[in-house]
């Protein structure tokens, strides 16, 4: 019985290595399929608009919407809270508090809904995320919650 438990082992062991070990072949035809490059470089990144649809043109921002607010709060507490706080705490992510301050409403709207780009363009959510160790996922929230999470931010940070 002795003799069998390194052998079992070896065995474990070389099936555990060939599972984490990827095909070249496959590797290679996974990449010649994928889309083509951005060809967008961090040279030509907007770091007051971030990456995305939206601009000055397509976002108007006007006084605090206290309906588009409350839903907002009710879809962050479902899709955000878990890494972020309405305060300056750090959780996963960095904390809400001031971030309208911060950021324009546009970069905050390209980031909820675009963060990808923004994560691999902008230095300071590159310095955030050496903080916090962990990328931003797309919610793939819509448009319109979207700019309910932005409303609820404003309200967090005092807007009338």
């Amino acid at each position: 019985m002795k003799t069998m438990q390194p052998i079992a082992i070896a065995i474990a062991i070389s099936l555990a290595l060939a599972s984490c070990g990827g095909n070249a072949d496959s590797a290679a035809n996974t990449a010649s399929t994928s889309a083509p490059p951005d060809t967008k470089t961090a040279d030509s990144y907007d770091p007051h608009r971030g990456e995305g649809k939206f601009n000055e043109s397509n976002l108007t921002i006007s006084g605090l919407d206290a309906a588009m607010a409350t839903k907002g709060e009710a879809i962050a507490g479902t899709k955000c809270f878990s890494c972020h706080k309405a305060t300056n705490e750090r959780l996963v992510g960095p904390g809400w508090k001031d971030v309208t301050q911060r950021r324009t409403p546009v970069w905050i709207m390209n980031f909820i809904t675009n963060p990808d780009p923004m994560i691999d363009k902008d230095p300071e959510v590159q310095a955030q995320l050496e903080l916090c160790l962990v990328r931003m996922p797309n919610q793939n929230l819509s448009d319109e919650d979207a700019r309910q999470v932005l409303e609820f931010m404003r309200k967090n940070d005092g807007a009338q």
